[in-house]
């Protein structure tokens, strides 16, 4: 159980963090602009969540509702893994990403995906409110995929967190479909429209 009893603890103002291991590092690490990152991704799903329809029941509605919740979790589990380097001595006791939750997402991917008829054009941000928010989760994703990349190439990652943050864009992205009632609302990109003559 975590128990926060005080926020300001003045520890980060020499610009240093501590990961979970007790290494002080500068918060402007990869490491750490990952997990900032990640949390600034959680942080707009939690904007997508605030946004739902006045039918609550709307089968589509309630879905993403509960899987944009687990995937907040993930996440949190996420920064956990993150902010434990892999050590020869790391315990098997650590919060990790496994396999499992990269397949609950592969699962969640083709049960959205099912839903919709196949795409004509690339898809423009936006459509309903909601869809627009899971636009901006989908754009923040790729960058925390970018930010880990950039991570992998300097320091040791979890395979298994690779395989998932690879999958978030794709997840967001079928969301914002099925938010925009099953794409019937997506705006498709036609190329040339607006150009000048």
């Amino acid at each position: 159980m975590v128990q926060l009893t005080q926020i300001t603890t003045r520890g980060g103002d020499k610009g240093k963090t501590s990961l979970g291991n007790g290494e002080r590092v500068f918060k402007n690490t990869p490491r750490i602009d990952l997990i900032g990152t990640i949390d600034e991704l959680n942080s707009s799903i939690g904007v997508a969540l605030s946004v739902q329809r006045s039918d609550q029941s709307h089968e589509n509605d309630t879905a993403i509702t509960h899987d944009l919740r687990s995937i907040q979790h993930d996440l949190f589990d996420m920064g956990a893994d993150l902010c434990m380097p892999s050590s020869p001595e790391a315990g098997k006791s650590n919060l990790r990403i496994t396999k499992h939750h990269v397949h609950r997402l592969d699962t969640m991917v083709e049960f959205y995906n099912n839903k919709l008829n196949p795409l004509t054009s690339f898809v423009l941000p936006g459509g309903t409110e909601r869809a627009a928010y899971l636009h901006m989760c989908r754009t923040i994703a790729r960058r925390a995929e970018r930010c880990l990349i950039d991570l992998h190439t300097k320091e040791p990652v979890n395979p298994e967190i690779l395989r998932y943050t690879n999958r978030l864009s794709d997840i967001f992205f079928v969301m914002a479909r099925v938010a925009n009632d099953n794409g019937a609302y997506d705006v498709l990109w036609e190329p040339g429209k607006y150009h000048g003559g």
